[in-house]
């Protein structure tokens, strides 16, 4: 018996070592990458507001809806885009959602007719970019990470803000100094050129290359799984993670906050915050950068937030954040002047720290609620986002059409975030879920 023993200690095959850099973090890298390049275009319409309406003689209200058309798609396409990730992997769906946006952008150039623009800029980018919208996040995060999950939420999340940072003075000087036109070319080129590092360098699943999720339990006599079988239905299993998690409380308080989450956000502020700056005779070069300051905030906040999930209860961070959101958008009609001043510069750092702080802990309690159909039914939830930024989006259009002025879009805005404060603060705490699929309610 001792022989035996030590034969085995012979054969035994040593552990292997683990690469210095976890392949998870390319992945990561990839996906923020990905995210960047789709915010390209979800920059724009800010800027080319004014420059269709002097060109076109489009009202704001025209050319709000094909902005409305192109964030509804970005949600309503994210459920589906979960299960299609699941199904076909990431790789395949975020290349061609790549690929759609180049071509919707591309395509604006030879518009002449309103219909066309709601055909390129809200169709075509709006199923592209919801393609790979935040549920891509959730779907990487829930694949590649055990530990940290929290902060690469963050993280790629701010992506859309690197995106919108990188691209907007850029895009604004473009479109003041050449025209809309190279603006537009410029957001299609970039977004093709991510496709061949997202082709070649993201890899669906861990198991994929012979890994565990970053921060997995190991044990040394067990190597990692086959790749898991992706499931088929897509669009079915879509519909049922929605159908049962609609049955939950959770559920609808989490599409209820993140509605208003996305009125406040970018269909509010990333819609309209330029041409309601110019309103008040600020150059729109000035307006943008201006926000652009906004998304280098949001990076360091939304990053700070997915800290701060991995830590402290996520019901209680969204109270505070929506809160805050409200009061500084209450305030935001007293502040818009036709040059920057100190108060304004803390309107922007303190909304930028609040832009998308929402992200990581909503995503934190989609998982705790639905465990393993997380990521999809965050899909659903971000739906409920885009839907209420939609409306806002439209709504204030017509707004300034009525009043001419966004003063009232503002007010309402912050009212609304006060009541998404009380919203989040009444989901109820539930730990046990992790890593089970959706359940119906007990």
């Amino acid at each position: 018996m001792p022989q035996d023993r030590r034969v085995t200690q012979t054969v035994s095959a040593p552990p292997r070592r683990s690469p210095r850099i976890h392949r998870a973090w390319w992945v990561a890298l990839v996906a923020f990458l990905a995210l960047v390049g789709a915010a390209g275009f979800r920059a724009t319409p800010s800027v080319m507001i004014d420059p269709f309406r002097d060109e076109f003689g489009w009202s704001h209200g025209t050319i709000s809806f094909a902005i409305s058309v192109n964030i509804m798609l970005y949600g309503l396409t994210s459920p589906f885009a979960a299960a299609l990730m699941e199904r076909f992997g990431m790789r395949r769906v975020v290349a061609g959602a790549l690929t759609l946006v180049a071509v919707g952008s591309g395509l604006t150039v030879f518009m002449t007719a309103s219909w066309q623009l709601v055909l390129c800029w809200g169709l075509l980018v709006g199923l592209g970019t919801g393609s790979m919208a935040l549920a891509f996040v959730a779907t990487v995060t829930d694949r590649w990470f055990v530990a940290r999950r929290g902060l690469v939420s963050g993280i790629l999340t701010a992506g859309t803000a690197t995106g919108q940072l990188v691209f907007l003075p850029l895009l604004a000087v473009l479109v003041e100094d050449r025209g809309w036109r190279p603006a537009s070319l410029l957001v299609a080129g970039v977004a093709l050129a991510v496709v061949p590092l997202v082709w070649f360098l993201l890899r669906d699943r861990p198991e994929d290359v012979g890994l565990r999720a970053y921060g997995a339990p190991t044990a040394p006599d067990v190597e990692a799984g086959p790749p898991a079988v992706a499931p088929t239905g897509a669009a079915r299993r879509a519909i049922t993670a929605l159908t049962t998690a609609a049955r939950t409380k959770a559920f609808w308080l989490l599409a209820g906050t993140f509605a208003i989450c996305g009125a406040s956000t970018n269909g509010l502020v990333g819609t309209h915050f330029v041409p309601a700056a110019h309103d008040h005779g600020m150059p729109v070069t000035t307006a943008a950068g201006l926000l652009a300051v906004i998304g280098v905030f949001d990076l360091i906040g939304t990053v700070a937030s997915g800290w701060l999930t991995d830590r402290f209860d996520p019901r209680l961070l969204l109270g505070v954040y929506y809160a805050l959101r409200g009061v500084s958008l209450m305030v935001l009609p007293l502040l818009l002047a036709d040059t920057v001043h100190p108060p304004m510069l803390f309107f922007i750092v303190f909304y930028g720290l609040d832009w998308v702080a929402t992200v990581p802990p909503t995503i934190a309690l989609c998982r705790e609620h639905f465990g393993a159909s997380g990521p999809i039914v965050f899909g659903w939830v971000l739906a409920s986002h885009q839907i209420g930024a939609a409306l806002i989006a439209f709504g204030a259009g017509l707004t300034r059409d009525a009043y001419g002025s966004y003063d009232m879009a503002w007010i309402g805005a912050g009212a609304l975030c006060a009541m998404a404060a009380a919203m989040s603060l009444a989901i109820r705490r539930r730990t046990s879920v992790v890593g089970r699929a959706v359940h119906p309610p007990g």
